[in-house]
């Protein structure tokens, strides 16, 4: 484990936030300090010396700050071999000092996207010589060690206080590794936004955010979410979140982004068991409820309102793993703490990826969010000589949206704004239907007016007439069966009403 003490640093940073006491530490160990524009003046603010980065090439600062650093005696010192003879030879020959160490913090790239700044402004903040630094630093790690970013200024402060200002060859890989991690992050944020416009057939995805979960969907199984948990939400009590309630909590937000109208629902296992859309939260929860209140045992829970006492204290009779509301009031949060692993999530504004993606073979498969959200306005247009009524075209969109959430093949039964049952994941889109026919009618449901929302295309109509029998009198389906006729023969002769919406929602 080769150890080496550090006699020159470069330091080049954009966020300083942390930097002082490196430079402290520096000093006292008598270090010489190469620097560049804000950071040298910042170093010589704190009282301590440094040498400009242009007393070392010769060359100012050029081109409004784009060139300051791109130069061999820079460059050279980085990279050079220290157990390589001949590098020693041209070092002394061209009067440049060996660096040990190199700390960078990159142009603030994605924040400058994120903010909307104009794409001038933008291009500014694409890096050059930092990256190069980082690069160089990092590839020649055997000699020379890398801090890449102000998330590891206070690591490397303690390993150097520690260690009387030497390094480990094992932490210098370390680094470097660290350092590949933020050029490589830092290049594939550019190329995104440059392909935004030209739409290259290539996928590339960074996350530089990463929590180790307990396991992942099984114990025997490693598991990890790559992200920033924290942007999303407080937590405001409960155990460590898990990854399958992940995949719950994302199910449960995509579906309750889709609703405007005060809405409850309860998830298990990425699909929705109950929902309700009502005047009052209370109301919305217990009709959520009352939807499977079998399934509803240790299942997510969302709504898009404010959770109050009076709600609180019904969601509090039940057994649920997570709760995400957009916030509580004091006295709800209190009752709904009465359960120390309860999972109690706030909701933060943030942004959905507008792209999806899942490993596949060898690859991945990418494709956009489906962000359709019908209407009742879209709903109102029959294919038969019922009419749609007003409850009825509400009823349809409520059910699309259900059934745009629910897993594939997948049938949705509503009636007034309230999920009946569903049928979720089944080979046959007669399984499912079956399946939330028997479900509602186990809860005591009447079917008579519901609605009958579907994924896809009835490619038979033997589906319209198993709903007719159990007395659902409006259809909503994507059509495009070559025997969408015989369906709307089917709801015609039985005074159906039936909306072929055009679109397909697919959810495998």
């Amino acid at each position: 484990m080769e150890t080496k003490k550090i006699k020159n640093a470069l330091i080049s940073v954009f966020y300083k936030d942390g930097l002082d006491e490196i430079v402290k530490a520096l000093d006292k160990q008598g270090v010489t300090i190469y620097s560049t524009g804000g950071t040298y003046k910042f170093i010589k603010d704190l009282g301590i010396d440094a040498v400009t980065v242009e007393s070392l090439t010769g060359y100012p600062s050029i081109l409004g700050g784009r060139v300051k650093t791109l130069h061999p005696k820079v460059f050279g010192g980085i990279l050079s071999r220290r157990d390589m003879f001949s590098d020693g030879e041209q070092l002394n020959e061209y009067e440049i000092p060996e660096i040990d160490l190199v700390i960078v913090d990159l142009y603030p790239f994605e924040q400058t996207v994120a903010s909307g700044a104009a794409e001038q402004d933008i291009i500014e903040k694409i890096d050059i010589g930092g990256i190069s630094l980082i690069r160089a630093a990092a590839k020649n790690y055997k000699d020379v060690v890398i801090v890449p970013s102000v998330d590891r200024y206070a690591e490397f402060l303690q390993i150097y206080n520690e260690q009387d200002g030497a390094t480990t060859l094992e932490q210098r890989h370390r680094f470097a590794a660290y350092a590949f991690g933020v050029s490589s992050h830092y290049d594939t944020a550019i190329f995104n936004h440059f392909n935004k416009t030209e739409q290259l057939p290539v996928f590339k995805c960074s996350i530089d955010k990463c929590s180790e979960l307990r396991y992942g969907e099984n114990p025997h199984q490693k598991g990890y979410f790559y992200g920033d948990l924290d942007a999303c939400f407080d937590k405001l009590n409960g155990k460590e979140i898990s990854y399958n309630n992940l995949g719950d909590i994302d199910a449960a937000c995509c579906l309750i982004d889709d609703v405007d109208q005060t809405a409850f629902a309860i998830l298990k296992h990425n699909n929705a068991c109950g929902m309700a859309c009502r005047d009052s939260l209370l109301d919305a929860w217990k009709d959520a409820l009352t939807g499977d209140p079998v399934s509803a045992f240790g299942g997510i829970l969302i709504t898009n309102r404010k959770v109050t006492k009076e709600v609180a204290e019904e969601m509090h009779k039940i057994f649920f793993e997570v709760c995400i509301a957009p916030d509580y009031d004091d006295e709800a949060l209190a009752i709904l703490r009465g359960k120390k692993n309860r999972i109690i999530l706030r909701r933060k504004e943030f942004k959905m990826s507008g792209i999806m993606f899942r490993n596949v073979l060898n690859g991945a498969l990418v494709q956009d969010r489906d962000t359709i959200v019908p209407t009742a306005a879209e709903l109102t247009e029959s294919v038969t000589s019922t009419k749609v009524t007003p409850q009825m075209a509400a009823d349809m969109a409520f059910a699309t949206i259900l059934v745009k959430h629910t897993k594939s093949n997948a049938i949705v039964l509503a009636k007034n704004g309230q999920l009946l049952a569903s049928g979720t994941g089944q080979t046959s889109r007669v399984d499912a239907l079956r399946q939330a026919i028997a479900k509602a009618q186990s809860f005591g449901f009447d079917l008579n007016g519901a609605v009958m929302a579907s994924d896809a295309f009835f490619p038979f109509p033997d589906c319209v007439e198993i709903a007719h029998q159990a007395g659902i009198t409006g259809v909503v389906h994507p059509g495009g069966s070559i025997h969408d006729q015989d369906s709307i023969d089917y709801c015609e002769k039985n005074a159906m009403a039936m909306v072929i919406t055009g679109k397909r929602h697919f959810k495998h």
